[in-house]
């Protein structure tokens, strides 16, 4: 775990000009996270990016909400959980690759409206094995559930390791990143109960067929760069520039919990057992058996 309580408390304490090269700083033992980005990486805009805390203005605002992660034991509270979900998969999958984590735990951006409303107070990423960032405002959802969004990411960063699924960001599929969200609120779910499920995404989005169904018509569709609509929603498409494909926030959060609920329950195995379990196979027991053909 970086200490970034101590970061972000020297960033707010200094002068506003100085505090974009403390980002950077803080960011520092993350940038090997962005090894594949092309061109000189800017870690400041790197931290806008992921909803991250404003360098000018909100001063006290944003300090408020590191002293209340502080208050709460955020950063051993993640440390133990991704222990505790590490040793998980690690009994569940002999001979797993469980990476060396670098953490980074940010204080989010509470003038931002869609990181606020949207997706209310957490942006998180684990996908590159070694690293997982996570900014949050904390509020008494987020923070009761900081546990169950460190095993979150921690299983995608399983899922993705050395030896496990490869990832083309060319040729991956939204269906992949369908399975891995459902796979991954389902493991944080078998060691957290229902905080296990991403909680920016409304029940009646997770009721509600007509998504689950919508999202099954897009599972082909390849290239990373149209995740963002199909997987977070219309929202967050028009936000990063992308074109809508017309579901509410978290579509691919509902669409993948009920289609990998489905394959976990008929064939009695966990989301640690299946960390490495292939999309197709998840995907073809769905169109067997409860999407639309």
């Amino acid at each position: 775990m970086i200490d970034s309580a101590a970061a972000m408390t020297a960033i707010l304490d200094g002068e506003e000009g100085s505090r974009a090269d403390g980002v950077r700083a803080m960011w520092s033992p993350m940038r090997d996270m962005y090894r594949f980005v092309p061109g000189r990486l800017d870690l400041e805009q790197v931290h806008r990016q992921n909803f991250g805390f404003p360098v000018v203005g909100a001063t006290d605002v944003v300090r408020g909400a590191v002293d209340r992660l502080a208050e709460h034991d955020a950063w051993n509270r993640l440390s133990e959980a991704l222990r505790r979900g590490a040793d998980t998969i690690a009994a569940a999958v002999p001979g797993v690759v469980v990476p060396d984590l670098t953490v980074l735990l940010v204080v989010g951006d509470p003038t931002n409206a869609h990181f606020m409303d949207e997706v209310r107070g957490l942006s998180a990423f684990g996908g590159i094995s070694g690293f997982i960032v996570i900014t949050v405002w904390p509020t008494d959802v987020v923070l009761d559930r900081l546990e169950a969004i460190a095993v979150h990411e921690l299983h995608h960063n399983v899922r993705y390791a050395p030896g496990g699924i490869v990832w083309d960001p060319q040729t991956v599929t939204v269906g992949e990143q369908v399975v891995a969200e459902g796979l991954a609120d389902h493991f944080a779910v078998e060691l957290y109960g229902d905080l296990g499920y991403t909680h920016f995404v409304s029940q009646s989005t997770r009721d509600d067929y007509a998504v689950v169904a919508k999202v099954a018509s897009g599972l082909d569709v390849t290239g990373m760069q149209n995740f963002t609509a199909w997987i977070h929603g219309d929202s967050a498409a028009s936000l990063f520039g992308t074109a809508p494909v017309g579901v509410p926030t978290g579509a691919g959060y509902a669409a993948g919990e009920r289609i990998v609920s489905a394959y976990l329950e008929a064939n009695a195995v966990t989301a640690a057992q299946s960390v490495h379990i292939d999309a197709g196979e998840v995907i073809g027991f769905a169109r067997e058996t409860m999407l639309p053909r």
